[in-house]
């Protein structure tokens, strides 16, 4: 019976992983169709949000049903609710590159100065960069990575500024228009990155038992 759980565990905890590199894809797509103008890419990952949700809302419900009827502790359910945690924000980031998506589908008919482009393209490289740490740190139960996310974040949070020094610089309506779904994808894709920390946070919690910001307190 016990190698049953240990097993249906593991199982689960690999579903919430091939969720994660599913949110990773999503994004690399988002971006990609944001800074190519590409349409149809935009609307494969609008297609796709429906799939994440219902998967996403699987794992919870999973997680629920195993915590009702195992009655797990300690180690044990702290993996279960934090798995559960952890789909929650997958499926929150799913939703914000879905909105990515649609900010490229509004903006694919005109094609507005390069440098946001540019800026969008780095911070979805920075991003990538974090969601692939994140789940490392979640896969290998890796603390120490996870401590890294928040200096990881850093850099697109300073990219995200950068985006209103630019539109400060246009004068067109036109522009500005434009220029305004770029900044709401940017806005997004730091959302993003800002659920990986999270994610980073809860995976401390599932392998200590204490919130990183808790321990900080403490060192204080």
């Amino acid at each position: 019976m016990r190698e049953s759980f240990r097993k249906e565990l593991k199982d689960l905890k690999s579903s919430v992983l091939d969720i994660g590199h599913t949110i990773v894809d999503v994004t690399h797509m988002a971006v990609t169709a944001l800074v190519e103008g590409d349409v149809e890419l935009a609307e494969r990952v609008i297609a796709g949000d429906d799939a994440i949700d219902i998967r996403c809302l699987a794992i919870e419900e999973h997680s629920l049903e195993i915590i009702a009827t195992q009655f797990p502790v300690a180690r044990d359910l702290r993996l279960l609710h934090s798995l559960g945690y952890i789909s929650m924000h997958f499926e929150r980031m799913g939703d914000l590159g879905v909105n990515i998506a649609k900010a490229a589908r509004r903006t694919a008919e005109r094609r507005g100065p390069q440098t946001l482009y540019d800026l969008i393209q780095a911070q979805g490289n920075l991003v990538h960069r974090v969601l692939e740490a994140m789940l490392e740190s979640l896969d290998k139960k890796d603390i120490e990575l996870a401590a890294r996310l928040q200096d990881m974040d850093e850099p697109i949070d300073h990219l995200f500024k950068q985006f209103f020094r630019e539109l400060a610089r246009l004068q067109d309506e036109e522009d500005i228009e434009w220029a305004s779904s770029m900044v709401l994808a940017s806005r997004y894709l730091e959302r993003i990155a800002d659920h990986a920390v999270d994610i980073g946070d809860r995976v401390t919690y599932m392998v200590t038992g204490q919130f990183e910001a808790l321990a900080e307190e403490e060192e204080a």
